[in-house]
């Protein structure tokens, strides 16, 4: 999220835009996946056949999001959250640990509330908990702190790759695919389940996510080492310059160029078989899951060095994505709440009634509204509404508000 010190090069000492940008960035870039698990039943965010159409510009649209979106941008978000852990740990204060876990449990109890309310999709719990580990790498070098991202990737994809391959030696078997239909493609009372759900008011949507506890905590669970593989990589292009605008354009564009030429070609291949098949929910399942995600932090981390390149030259879009980033928790929880009003039975009841082409469209509308409210925010207050409460309550006093 926002960090009270970023970096420019050399000294590092004052904010560098770029970062902020970036941090920004990957607030936008969360919108477009978050505005289907909105909108339509939770199958549809892996499969374009379970709603929203299968035609041919949705298929292109998800074959868009699946292989330049989804979980790049939460992989980014995740790389913004390591690298403002690595500098406040880096700041000289008089009880670092202390001042870090007590933001972490804030965050978590902030967290907690927004999936209950809002968002049973919410990350910033997986954050609060992979941040109580963060600590004990501060002090790594580089190398150590990529190298360990990679064993946690390569060992999540072991194992989770041992159990998709099993489900996938199923494909065809009458049994394994009725499961998977049900679970993962076109189920009817899937849809009528998810419908009720958002027609639910306030008080009957608390009972049911408070129910739902059990199955959110293992959520929590399975999403930990991607996301803590993200955070040490953040880290790394934290104290390695990158996020701190001290790398070259040329040595950017190299790792960029890597990543993008690695990443791009398997992740077309999946989204081409997930097509070919139908959309069999076994297979396009498995390829959301498991098999992409290794690639997915790897296109992540080709996007964080193409926006370092990009919003270095400044610019208007660079700026309005900077003042968009410094208000991250605050933007991320108000897109929410936009969600919310569009969505639920409480506000206009749109659930399950738009297209993945509407659904897009729609998303711009928080997109929007950060591009339009962060900076007039920031003309007169430090800090965004959630940033301040987050930082007050962990330091256990009101913080200046007003610029």
């Amino acid at each position: 999220m926002q960090t009270e010190l970023t970096a420019s090069p050399g000294n590092r000492a004052d904010r560098v835009v770029a970062l902020d940008a970036l941090r920004g960035l990957a607030v936008v870039g969360i919108v477009p996946m978050n505005v289907i698990a909105f909108s339509m039943p939770p199958a549809a965010y892996f499969n374009p056949r379970v709603f929203g159409g299968d035609g041919p510009l949705e298929i292109a649209l998800w074959a868009v999001g699946f292989v330049l979106i989804e979980d790049k941008f939460r992989a980014l978000f995740a790389m913004m959250f390591g690298a403002g852990v690595a500098i406040l740990l880096g700041k000289a204060s008089e009880h670092p640990l202390r001042g870090h876990y007590a933001r972490m449990l804030v965050l978590f109890v902030i967290a907690m509330l927004h999936a209950v309310l809002l968002a049973n999709n919410d990350v910033l719990r997986v954050y609060a908990v992979a941040g109580l580990l963060l600590p004990f790498a501060v002090n790594w070098q580089t190398r150590t702190l990529l190298w360990s991202a990679g064993v946690i990737v390569l060992a999540q994809l072991a194992i989770s790759g041992w159990y998709a391959w099993d489900w996938l030696m199923a494909v065809g078997d009458p049994a394994a695919q009725e499961v998977a239909e049900s679970l993962y493609g076109e189920n009817p009372s899937a849809l009528a389940d998810a419908a009720a759900r958002a027609d639910a008011g306030l008080a009957e949507r608390v009972a049911q996510r408070l129910g739902t506890l059990p199955q959110q905590s293992g959520f929590v669970v399975a999403s930990l080492p991607s996301a803590l593989a993200a955070m040490l990589v953040g880290m790394a292009l934290w104290k390695n310059g990158l996020f701190a605008g001290e790398w070259s354009g040329e040595r950017i564009m190299r790792l960029a160029r890597r990543c993008v030429v690695i990443a791009i070609p398997v992740l077309i291949g999946l989204a081409a078989w997930s097509i070919t098949s139908g959309f069999d929910p076994i297979i396009t399942t498995a390829n959301a899951l498991v098999w992409s995600a290794p690639f997915d932090l790897l296109l992540g981390i080709g996007w964080a060095a193409l926006g370092m390149a990009a919003f270095a030259r400044g610019g208007t879009l660079a700026e309005r994505l900077a003042a968009t980033g410094r208000l991250a928790l605050t933007n991320y929880l108000a897109t929410s709440l936009v969600f919310a009003a569009v969505f639920m039975g409480l506000g206009l009841d749109l659930f399950a009634q738009v297209t993945r082409g509407q659904a897009l469209l729609l998303g711009l509308i928080p997109i929007a509204l950060m591009f339009s409210w962060s900076p007039l925010w920031l003309a007169r207050f430090r800090q965004g509404p959630a940033e301040w409460f987050w930082r007050s309550v962990a330091q256990g006093h009101i913080l200046p508000f007003k610029r």
